[in-house]
């Protein structure tokens, strides 16, 4: 049975209307499944609520907002070999995870799946969905193109690949928290799949810090190639992000947030394997070329 394969990660952080909606939408589509909720330092009662109206869902509270590696505390907690994530505003669709899990027995290489992302009321598709479809990468047959990263709230892992690759960098806080994991997981061996024919609903919730959000992707970008790409793959990388940004004031804000951590980047460096380099490379040169 699948419920004895998949259990289900959701984190959330002082949004639990939200996490009501998708823990009702979960016990319609995805019944069965074990469901582990993070508290990821929640202030707003989620946990009282929570143990109140959802007394079969497993509770996990950290004491502090963790960002993205509060999910860390989740996957420990997972006795199955698979594991499916969620946020708060995200939710499976009937029959995903059943499927996830089929492919997962079948391809031992897959470490991870990426779901296709269905947005808002009207269900229309994430924009970044259109670019994991194109990705140079090869397919693998029926199920989609491989990829360099997946999304956080989307996808479902081994349970042993998360482990292995030491989960989510908690100096990350949140934002483009996904590419050092990836990168971790593929130099590992394992293979990111980009599977269309899975579905995960995302309603985006009001309630972010876009601002803050914007600074710690470009920070956390810089950190990630510091961290794991030789030296001139590292440099171009840097490069390629502060262009991104749209003035020289986010630029230099960047490096200033980025050099803050130059010690604890140097302490955690480890360099890429040629064969994983080789398929970044192959990713960006199409992006650029695009």
């Amino acid at each position: 049975m699948s419920e004895e394969r998949v259990s289900i990660v959701v984190l959330t952080h002082n949004r639990w209307r939200e996490l009501r909606r998708t823990l009702e939408r979960l016990d319609a589509f995805c019944r069965g499944y074990p469901v582990i909720v993070v508290d990821n330092g929640c202030t707003d009662g989620t946990a009282d609520h929570l143990q109140r109206d959802f007394p079969a869902v497993q509770l996990v509270r950290v004491g502090k907002n963790l960002g993205a590696a509060g999910r860390n505390h989740g996957v420990a907690q997972v006795t199955t070999p698979y594991v499916a994530f969620c946020d708060d505003d995200t939710c499976w669709a009937p029959g995903a995870l059943e499927r996830a899990a089929d492919l997962l027995d079948a391809h031992a290489e897959i470490a991870v799946l990426n779901a296709r992302i269905l947005v808002g009321a009207d269900a229309r598709l994430d924009p970044a969905c259109a670019a994991m479809a194109q990705s140079p990468l090869p397919a693998l047959a029926g199920i989609g193109p491989e990829l360099i990263g997946f999304m956080a709230g989307a996808n479902v892992m081994r349970t042993r690949s998360f482990m292995d690759a030491g989960g989510y960098w908690e100096p990350f806080f949140i934002g483009g928290e996904e590419t050092l994991l990836s990168l971790d997981i593929m130099a590992d061996g394992g293979r990111i799949v980009y599977a269309p024919d899975l579905e995960t609903y995302h309603w985006p919730s009001r309630s972010r810090d876009a601002p803050l959000r914007r600074r710690m992707l470009a920070r956390n970008a810089l950190w990630t190639a510091w961290l794991r790409l030789p030296a001139g793959m590292a440099a171009r990388r840097s490069l390629a992000v502060l262009r991104d940004l749209p003035g020289w004031r986010e630029r230099l804000r960047a490096c200033r947030d980025a050099l803050g951590g130059w010690e604890l980047i140097r302490e955690h460096r480890r360099r890429l394997d040629p064969a994983t380099c080789e398929k970044l490379n192959t990713v960006w040169q199409t992006e650029a070329a695009g």
